[in-house]
């Protein structure tokens, strides 16, 4: 099977990177050309486990770094600015860069995925303000580079994927940062893309998936049976394919929120922690914070997923341990707790932990409550209205305005946490 690409929709789509987003704000912000100074923005720097976030372009040329070393692992160079996140000011710049974005294109035409990357469907505008799209992108990448200082690859497609795949492959990698690809250019553009990881949607399990039916490349994978994939992948193997093609039939402006699959929360703690009631106040915090996205979400978990990473010193006898158990319908912090803490009590032998991590899933979307037989009814109903009262509380006031008394102790990180941005610093920290 093949697809007519003159019965396909054919619409002019910008997708735009920041480039080495977090890295290039610092960089500006402290007058260093963000494509010449060796630069990384690391939390907790203070301590072995830092982890770096952000690297300069420069920065993962000359030293090799990428988002994800550890602080160990970074070389000492006398060049090299290390800085703490600052997540308050890159929210603040991508809301200014897609404020920009919004006077070439309506609301509903702009798609924000990521905090360094957005679509924009030009398809009714681009005329306005340029004779070509490309005209148009260069006159948008001038704008964000005068107003803010940053650099923006984008691509162009006729389609979503196609200005995805033209960005990442093509523009990323040309000295105007600009490319675009049409239908046509597929044969000679998309098929010969590899490793298969770097087509959009590829992970490396997938890949190994594709490579035991005998698919090792994306122009194998275009030119497949289509029923082999959709017998052995289901509907992914039906998507995979129309990839392969270029066909991506979705619009901007038919927004899909999809509901979560699963609420988690993780952190690596400040140091390690020997003493079990410490560890039990970091899991008892967590548990009871992530239970509030849920009652938030007017959801429950039927399974309950506890990881604890050990300290490095003592790796070479395991990393830690990852379980879970399966638990009745419930978004109560009362039980969400004791499950997390039952799955710790058995599984923890008194090692030092530097890592913890909770996940709810198995979701189940409603307004009712789902009364667990083993408990008390009232006990319940009172249990739920405390957890509704407290949420309204720290909805209102902020959560450091009631938090347990053990938050408190050394043990606890709730409150220092309260302060951070997607669980990063989010102040001033590192320009004052």
């Amino acid at each position: 099977m093949f697809f007519d690409y003159e019965k396909e929709p054919r619409r002019v789509i910008f997708c735009i990177d920041v480039k080495s987003f977090y890295a290039s704000v610092e960089c500006v912000a402290r007058d260093f050309d963000p494509l010449e100074k060796m630069l990384v923005v690391m939390s907790h720097a203070e301590n072995t486990g830092g982890l770096v976030l952000a690297s300069s372009p420069k920065a993962k040329e000359v030293l090799g770094i990428t988002n994800v070393t550890r602080k160990y692992d970074v070389p000492d160079h006398p060049d090299l600015v290390i800085v703490p996140p600052r997540m308050n000011e890159y929210i603040k710049e991508n809301m200014k860069i897609n404020t920009i974005y919004k006077e070439y294109v309506a609301e509903e035409d702009l798609h924000i995925y990521s905090i360094d990357e957005s679509f924009l469907d030009v398809t009714a505008s681009w005329k306005l303000f340029g004779r070509t799209p490309i005209e148009l992108a260069e006159i948008i990448q001038q704008r964000i580079k005068k107003e803010t200082g940053l650099s923006i690859t984008i691509g162009i497609g006729d389609n979503p994927l196609l200005a995805k795949l033209s960005m990442d492959i093509e523009a990323k990698h040309n000295e105007k940062r600009l490319a675009e690809w049409h239908y046509e250019d597929v044969p000679e553009k998309v098929w010969s893309i590899e490793p298969m990881t770097d087509m959009w949607g590829i992970g490396h399990r997938l890949e190994k998936r594709l490579h035991n039916l005998g698919i090792r490349s994306v122009h194998d994978l275009a030119h497949a049976e289509l029923t082999t994939l959709k017998r052995n992948l289901g509907i992914i193997g039906e998507q995979l394919y129309a990839h392969a093609h270029g066909i991506d039939r979705s619009r901007l402006s038919e927004k899909y929120i999809p509901e979560e699959r699963s609420y988690n929360n993780a952190q690596i703690l400040m140091r390690d922690y020997l003493k079990q009631e410490e560890i039990e106040v970091v899991i008892r915090e967590m548990a009871e914070q992530v239970a509030a996205r849920l009652r938030k979400a007017h959801c429950q978990t039927e399974c309950v997923h506890l990881s604890i990473g050990f300290s490095r010193a003592i790796k070479a006898s395991g990393s830690g341990f990852s379980r879970q158990m399966k638990v009745p319908l419930t978004n109560s912090s009362k039980l969400l707790i004791e499950y997390c803490l039952t799955l710790f009590r058995q599984n923890w032998h008194g090692e030092e932990v530097r890592h913890v991590g909770i996940t709810y899933s198995k979701l189940n979307y409603n307004t009712y409550v789902q009364l667990d037989l083993f408990h008390e009814p009232d006990e319940q109903l009172k249990e739920l209205k405390l957890d509704q009262l407290i949420d309204e509380i720290r909805q209102r006031f902020g959560y450091v305005s009631l938090v347990h008394a053990s938050s408190v102790s050394s043990g606890g990180t709730a409150i220092s946490r309260a302060s951070l941005v997607g669980g990063h610093a989010g102040g001033m920290e590192g320009l004052q």
